[in-house]
């Protein structure tokens, strides 16, 4: 069975993940989550680029002496498995993308503004900004959001280091670079590749998932309908077990 590698979000630690996402995949195989560097825990700077990031994922995932992985990334973590790919498409069997964009794509570089403006909603409400950039503020998207924040609470042993927000402001600087870089050639991704995201997504428009699929040939794409960024963490019981499917082939 090959592991699989998770990559996170922007603003994001381990204590991030849905558990309705990462325990059914990892009930059947070996799953590693991570601090990039500069980011929870992890010690050093967080890299001002997307590739740099990719460089130091690429030097963790070889330092624990893997020569094959499975990627499952969401957003951020997208861009960051992209990066890895095009530079060592032999370390990876297969690729998950979530809520997440290719180089150059349409609006990634307004995230920082998306971004910020949410966490002042956010503080205004006294709710985590996750329920404003992950989901629809309607009557299926609020409950989904409220129930997606508490599933992030529901371990309470050995949480991880809050994330900081200089850390914040490098990682949104690397995202602007990203999205006003010139795109990478997805044609020389063979991988078999799983793209989801919500239909309403305001983070990375929704379109840009659209567009990696045509980019990336025999690739996978499924919209959910009447949700945001958060689309799979919405229809986590619908997208889970595709998830475990697609990995398990």
């Amino acid at each position: 069975m090959t592991t699989v590698v998770f990559f996170v979000h922007l603003a994001a630690t381990l204590d991030n993940w849905d558990p309705r996402i990462i325990d059914p995949i990892a009930k059947g195989r070996h799953v590693i989550a991570f601090d990039n560097r500069g980011v929870g825990a992890s010690t050093g700077r967080v890299p001002d680029s997307v590739e740099a990031m990719a460089d130091d994922a690429y030097t963790f995932i070889k330092a624990l002496g893997f020569d094959k992985i499975d990627l499952f990334t969401f957003s951020l973590g997208g861009f960051v498995a992209q990066a890895l790919v095009v530079k060592h498409p032999e370390l990876v069997r297969k690729l998950v993308l979530t809520g997440t964009g290719p180089k150059g794509g349409k609006d990634i570089d307004k995230v920082a503004g998306t971004k910020y403006r949410d966490i002042l909603r956010a503080a205004l409400t006294r709710s985590d900004p996750k329920e404003f950039l992950f989901f629809n503020r309607n009557a299926t998207g609020k409950p989904a959001a409220r129930a997606f924040v508490n599933r992030l609470k529901e371990r309470t042993v050995d949480r991880d280091a809050p994330f900081k927000l200089p850390a914040l402001q490098t990682q949104l600087k690397a995202i602007k670079k990203w999205g006003r870089s010139t795109p990478d050639d997805l044609s020389t991704i063979t991988q078999p590749t799983l793209i989801a995201n919500g239909d309403n997504d305001r983070m990375v428009p929704s379109v840009l998932s659209e567009d990696l699929h045509r980019r990336i040939k025999g690739s996978e794409l499924i919209i959910y309908p009447d949700s945001g960024h958060g689309g799979i963490f919405q229809f986590h019981e619908k997208f889970a077990p595709v998830a475990v499917e697609f990995l398990a082939r």
